[in-house]
């Protein structure tokens, strides 16, 4: 018998003696999983806003001068939560952590990210609570591949599932919290984590599901933009001047930042001491400026919609930038994605203001889209997001914007774990 008939011999007796399959489709198993972890995501996003809207409700009562003490002493107790449950860390901690450590989310770190969170973000820190649940739906995804013995890219693949399903509960946004989930974690290399954008996907099409039936949220725009048509040619040149402006308050808002951050690092106190102290300053600025308080996602509507003299809103985009600052370098926990979608509207309205002829919603969704390009380094998932929120239907302006900005921010990146490359 010659070696070519050898060779036929064992491949069909290998095809005999291999299991029959009756699945002829791409659908799998991993499928499955994927969905079941989407699902968990959705449930878990659900309970997490649920309790969020109850302990807002019952902070947001206390308005003028008592938001000070209100804000202080919640300050004070995530700061006790973070002290004697450990530090649940930041997005750079979950950044390294999918980079770095193969994929793996410590699910020890959610009771004090949660119960901070909560506090903060339910008292009116600047901060939101998209952190929180990208930490939580991440580390339940690890915790799944834990379980199943997953490794390597398969491990890694859900635990950015796991974080996609909680980006995309609060933002209504399959396709932008997929996307999201691989941009954040490097700005130049996210094709190196694209095995994981099937997985993403799938996790947050279940996710949103579920969440929109448990809270009915993401089912629409989130923000009233006025309608927009494309009358000029121009309005992309228009885009563009605009996020050179919106970059420009990126770059402020990280110097701020970083400023603060070495100021808290000076004072050699427990946590809880900072962010008692970030507590105060934080409700000082909301009892002189009440829309900052909180972390947006009603607030830019109110801003939209206001009739609000120039003055006040260049005093407002800076008390909004310090807030976000000290909310985020006190040791308050959360989410800066849509504080920084604040500050965009309220420098997109300046702009309308002073150019009352170009429409106001090509203004602000630009100047949006650019600044958390700039800080976040996410152009992709931005545009989709954004056009998804405001309903802005033509979005390659936003495009344009997002590109801007992501070309005009700092060589060092704000998230600093976007600087390393893993060889």
């Amino acid at each position: 018998m010659n070696l070519k008939l050898r060779r036929k011999l064992i491949f069909y007796t290998n095809i005999l003696d291999a299991p029959v399959r009756f699945n002829p489709f791409t659908f799998s198993r991993l499928f499955l999983l994927w969905a079941l972890l989407g699902l968990l995501g959705g449930i878990i996003a659900g309970v997490y806003w649920i309790v969020l809207e109850l302990v807002t409700h019952q902070l947001g009562v206390f308005t003028g001068w008592l938001v000070i003490p209100v804000m202080a002493l919640a300050g004070f107790a995530a700061g006790l939560i973070i002290h004697f449950f450990g530090d649940p860390g930041e997005i750079d901690l979950i950044v390294n952590n999918i980079r770095f450590n193969k994929g793996k989310l410590d699910p020890k770190n959610n009771p004090s990210m949660v119960l901070s969170s909560l506090l903060c973000v339910g008292s009116g820190g600047s901060l939101g609570p998209e952190a929180p649940l990208v930490q939580v739906t991440g580390s339940t995804g690890s915790f799944l591949g834990k379980i199943l013995r997953l490794k390597g890219d398969q491990l890694r693949s859900l635990s950015i599932a796991g974080m996609a399903s909680g980006f995309t509960a609060l933002f209504g946004a399959p396709l932008g919290g997929s996307l999201f989930s691989l941009e954040i974690l490097h700005h130049k290399h996210a094709v190196e984590y694209y095995k994981a954008i099937i997985p993403a996907f799938v996790s947050s099409c279940f996710s949103y599901i579920i969440f929109a039936i448990i809270v009915h949220l993401g089912l629409g725009p989130l923000w009233d933009m006025p309608s927009y048509e494309m009358q000029d040619r121009f309005d992309f040149l228009y885009a563009v001047g605009f996020s050179i402006l919106a970059a420009t308050m990126g770059w402020v808002f990280i110097y701020c930042t970083k400023f603060l951050k070495n100021a808290f690092k000076k004072l050699h106190s427990p946590i809880y001491l900072k962010t008692l102290l970030g507590g105060i300053l934080l409700g000082v600025i909301a009892y002189y400026f009440p829309l900052t308080r909180y972390f947006g996602h009603h607030e830019i509507n109110e801003l939209i919609l206001g009739d609000f003299s120039i003055g006040f809103l260049i005093m407002l985009l800076f008390a909004k930038i310090l807030a976000i600052s000290i909310t985020v370098t006190s040791g308050w926990r959360g989410g800066f994605i849509i504080p920084l979608f604040f500050v965009g509207a309220s420098l997109g309205l300046i702009l309308h203001s002073l150019f009352p002829h170009i429409n106001m919603a090509l203004c602000v969704v630009s100047c949006m889209a650019a600044i958390n390009a700039c800080v976040t380094r996410t152009p992709m998932s931005t545009t989709i997001l954004l056009a998804t929120l405001t309903g802005f239907n033509y979005f390659i302006p936003i495009f344009f914007a997002s590109l801007t900005g992501y070309f005009l921010a700092p060589k060092i990146p704000f998230i600093s774990s976007q600087l390393k490359r893993n060889y």
